[in-house]
């Protein structure tokens, strides 16, 4: 009879070399991404084409184009606790497949009433899948590139955005606005059939589990096959010190633990999409009103997710390397200054370019760094809720936008007084990280990683 051993999943994960298992997840989690961001960014430059083609006035927009935020945010907030209890995976597939039948049907919608409706159920969808993603990412991931790997896979959302400005750049004036949701809903509902057949469940989810040894051994086996695992080996999967009741994980999120850092995330990440999405939102009309082409808008407009693949990427390094929440509030600081800078720019295309692929750089990163700061944070029992919260709340700043936008615009608002606006915002995420208890989330990291090599040693 073997003598029973307890293996940390964690620093079991941590000591490895990234497998052919993992960059599966990554690739995987890459692809959601793409879909998510192309589906995201799509409102935005379908939007003129609604007001030419419905005959309605820029203010009408505003529900239509948030309607698919509160969506998201209600889907954030209900699949964190539900993943939490039946898996990342369930929740993973099944939030993908909803958003892409969705998109479809939006794309036949035939009244701004019909689309408003449409896109909120394609929001609920949205909401959903990325949280999952990002949590099943960060719990692959070694501790050592963890915000990277998390931020190199947010990457595939910049690359969504500007697949949905190219995309819209040639479909719009071919095919009509009403192939760039067609496009959107087609897509998904293909990914469904590698996710649901090749994404492993998390294993440190199945490990706080009964009845799941055999499928544990076999999801570690694929990362570290020359591992020995037995009948005799159990499996750890919580943080340490840390234990909660069944069921209890948005208690644990909001226990008095973690209650001053849930709160200020919340509101940075709120200030966060309230920035990104008033920009990447409403800049193709803001760049139609100060005399830019259809087509120049879009491919304008897709300067800034550019950026952002580079920017998720430097942070992510700089994460692992420096501190996450140095790196986020760094970034958020100069996306204040920066876009100050861009909206007196607009008269200087070359000049204006350059800057929005900079502000890509710095707006996208806390956007993407956030959820890999808040994946470091909370354990294995509230991770996914930690993260999916944090997600719904600050998708509230995304509903805001589309009002603020559509009421800015309305008012006769340009590029430059808009983009100064913004600056607001910025600050306000700054302050909200540096009220949370310097580098908790890193120290943890770090502490975990200093086990992992003394165990080694």
């Amino acid at each position: 009879m073997h003598p029973s051993r307890v293996l940390d999943i964690q620093k079991f994960i941590d000591a490895q070399r990234l497998s052919p298992c993992q960059w599966l997840i990554f690739c995987l989690g890459f692809l959601v991404m793409v879909v998510d961001g192309y589906d995201t960014v799509a409102m935005g430059f379908i939007a003129p084409s609604l007001v030419r083609e419905w005959g309605i006035g820029r203010s009408a927009l505003g529900p239509v184009m948030s309607a698919a935020l509160v969506g998201v945010a209600i889907g954030a907030l209900m699949t964190g606790p539900v993943a939490d209890r039946f898996g990342r995976k369930a929740m993973l597939v099944l939030s993908v497949a909803w958003f892409g039948a969705w998109t479809l049907v939006s794309g036949h919608a035939q009244t701004i009433g019909e689309l408003t409706a449409f896109r909120f159920l394609t929001g609920l969808g949205l909401g959903a899948a990325m949280p999952n993603a990002v949590t099943l990412m960060s719990e692959y991931a070694p501790a050592r590139v963890r915000s990277l790997a998390v931020n190199a896979m947010f990457s595939g959302f910049s690359f969504g955005l500007m697949a949905g400005g190219v995309a819209a750049a040639w479909l719009i004036p071919h095919v009509g606005w009403r192939s760039v949701l067609v496009v959107g809903g087609v897509v998904p509902i293909l990914l469904t059939v590698p996710l649901a057949l090749l994404l492993p469940e998390s294993v440190q989810f199945l490990a706080a589990r009964p009845g799941t040894h055999a499928r544990v051994v076999r999801i570690l086996k694929r990362i570290a096959p020359q591992a020995s695992m037995d009948d005799g080996t159990s499996f750890d999967a919580a943080a340490p010190g840390v234990t909660t009741p069944k069921n209890a994980a948005l208690g644990l999120v909001l226990s008095a633990r973690y209650q001053r850092p849930t709160l200020m995330l919340w509101v940075a990440y709120f200030m966060a999409l309230l920035t990104w999405y008033l920009l990447a939102g409403w800049m193709p009309m803001l760049f139609q009103d100060s005399g830019f082409g259809v087509k120049n808008s879009a491919l304008m407009a897709s300067l800034l997710p550019l950026g952002g693949v580079l920017g998720n990427l430097c942070a992510g390094w700089l994460m692992d390397r420096w501190t996450a929440q140095r790196t986020i509030v760094a970034a958020f600081l100069l996306t204040g200054v920066l876009v100050l800078i861009a909206g007196r720019c607009a008269g200087h295309p070359v000049l204006l370019g350059a800057l929005l692929f900079c502000c890509g750089i710095v707006v996208t990163a806390p956007v993407t760094s956030m959820a890999a700061y808040a994946a470091m944070l909370y354990p294995t029992e509230g991770r996914a809720t930690g993260v999916a919260w944090m997600f719904g709340i600050g998708r509230f700043g995304g509903v805001a936008s589309a009002f603020v936008g559509a009421a800015l615009l309305g008012l006769g608002w340009h590029i430059d007084a808009v983009f100064s606006l913004l600056v607001v915002p910025s600050l306000v995420a700054a302050g909200a990280l540096c009220a949370i208890k310097p580098n908790r989330a890193d120290r943890t990291v770090g502490a975990e990683t200093t086990q992992e090599t003394a165990g080694q040693r």
